[in-house]
């Protein structure tokens, strides 16, 4: 048995019926690379079955205490089920990509079984109308439920079940998996009794380690190096109420060169920095079609993983956040990006000064009881509609690989991401690299964003008018001459005649 972290933890307690807590991935594979040319379902579960070894979360499943006197734990599943988490589907001709981005936001919809190991894998097959892709590719939607993982460690379970090449070379590892039995309701209350009587030290504890940073920080507003800017409220935006059980969802990829030359136009800006520029453009667009922009400037909440070298393969969250401007008020692309580096600059510092680690340990300080509670609170009286919003949607990097990955002996072709929306932040944009690609996904609460194409175009438009206020075309090439050929000699004018 292994309790969960209260980060993870608190995952579970904002877990309701229209607020499901998982992340997960969108893969899309081109099968003619696998033996014989195609993938059968049945090659897909003895695949998968053959790598469940590589990752701990693929077989645990939860525990909970009674009435959530204490956090969750989990145990391996003595009644784990490898069929009851691989699901097979068709789209209907013409499998566009439209279709696809139905079907995804519908499985992404529906929470998972929270008493089976949290993690569900759909193939969906006949994308055979997108353009780039090769007829007849198919994807893997994943859901794995964000108390197992962050994105991070999702990494992990992703290279669990890909490989480097087409051959499908079983795992070198012996899979020494066995069973626990569960836990009775006595011995679950009598760990949460004890790890009461040790509560009041951890407070101690982590407080103890914030006070230093939290005297840095002081310091370093005091003297004007760091502004307290980000620590505002957000404007209010039709994405930052109570959501309802419903998504969309799709995905815009763009070249990786492109984005790298985009930010060479601003001193030591990063990827991350452009990225989070091109999704404040494409929400001043969108919310600018609605009338809705506010004149504040809207803000994204980053996610930092804190995970050390040797907890990669840890399960759970080990993750803090900073919170930047969108520069949504700015029209010119370039000073947006400008204004974005600055703040991300700024929010790091903040983070960089109590520490990141810091932070994300004072989710221990609030009792499991009451962070439960709170949380079905929150949810039951509407309280996301009452208050200003912390920030107004999340925008989350997850480094993919630079070479190609294979699933069943199939190439991957494309990679995207989901992630949840819950009251209060109804907007998500998963960044996912893969090769010489990175791709801008989105998941979104269904009554606020009906349209999801629209905001698709903006932040199509948002790069577009960034990389052409950033990067010089190339010039034009020479024109051709034929320096060894005589100039022509001038015309005489003609002499008069009689």
């Amino acid at each position: 048995m292994q309790q969960l972290s209260a980060q993870d933890a608190s995952f579970v307690y904002l877990e309701t019926p229209h607020t499901p807590m998982h992340i997960g991935s969108v893969g899309i594979y081109d099968p003619s690379t696998a033996p014989g040319g195609f993938v059968r379902f049945k090659d897909v579960l003895k695949f998968i079955e053959s790598r469940l070894g590589g990752a701990r979360s693929f077989r645990q499943r939860l525990v909970r205490v009674p009435f959530d006197l204490d956090h969750p734990y989990w145990i391996e599943d003595p009644e784990f089920d490898l069929e009851f988490h691989v699901r097979h589907i068709a789209l209907p001709k013409p499998g566009d990509w439209r279709q696809l981005c139905i079907q995804v936001a519908r499985l992404h919809a529906r929470p998972m079984d929270l008493s089976k190991p949290l993690w569900e894998f759909t193939i969906v097959e006949g994308l055979d109308n997108i353009e780039g892709l090769p007829k007849g590719c198919f994807a893997l939607v994943s859901k794995v439920h964000h108390a197992a993982i962050d994105g991070m460690s999702g990494v992990e379970m992703s290279a669990a079940v890909h490989d480097l090449d087409a051959a499908m070379t079983p795992p070198d590892k012996i899979d020494r998996w066995s069973p626990e039995h569960m836990p009775n309701v006595a011995d679950l209350l009598t760990r949460s009794y004890f790890n009461s009587l040790v509560q009041p030290m951890r407070v101690v504890e982590t407080i103890g380690r914030s006070l230093p940073g939290m005297a840095k920080l002081t310091a370093q507003v005091g003297k004007g190096d760091v502004s307290i800017r980000n620590a505002r409220p957000a404007p209010k935006t039709r994405f930052n109420a109570k959501v309802s059980a419903h998504r969309v969802w799709d995905a815009v990829p763009f070249a990786l060169k492109d984005i790298r030359a985009i930010k060479e136009a601003v001193p030591d800006a990063t990827v991350n920095d452009v990225i989070l520029s091109i999704v404040g453009g494409g929400l001043r667009s969108y919310l600018r079609g609605t009338d809705e922009l506010p004149k504040d400037t809207l803000t994204a909440m980053a996610p930092i993983s804190v995970r050390g070298t040797g907890e990669k393969a840890a399960l759970g969250n080990l993750v803090s956040a900073m919170v930047v401007g969108l520069g949504t008020q700015i029209e010119d692309p370039l000073e947006r990006l400008r204004f974005v580096h600055d703040e991300a600059v700024n929010s790091k510092a903040m983070t960089n000064a109590v520490g990141a680690k810091n932070l994300a340990d004072y989710s221990k300080l609030v009792p499991s009881g009451l962070a439960g509670l709170a949380a079905r609170l929150y949810t039951r009286v509407g309280a996301a509609n009452a208050h200003a919003p912390a920030f107004n949607c999340v925008v989350t990097n997850v480094p993919g690989s630079r070479v190609p990955l294979y699933f069943c002996g199939a190439r991957m072709v494309a990679m995207y991401g989901t992630g949840p929306v819950f009251d209060g932040m109804g907007l998500i944009n998963p960044v996912y690299s893969y090769g010489d690609t990175i791709a801008i996904s989105f998941t979104a609460d269904r009554s606020a964003m009906p349209d999801p194409d629209r905001y698709a175009d903006a932040l199509r438009a948002s790069f577009a008018a960034l990389k052409a206020a950033t990067v010089k075309p190339a010039p034009a090439p020479p024109v051709e001459t034929n320096d060894n050929k005589p100039a022509p000699k001038p015309k005489l004018p003609r002499k008069g005649t009689r």
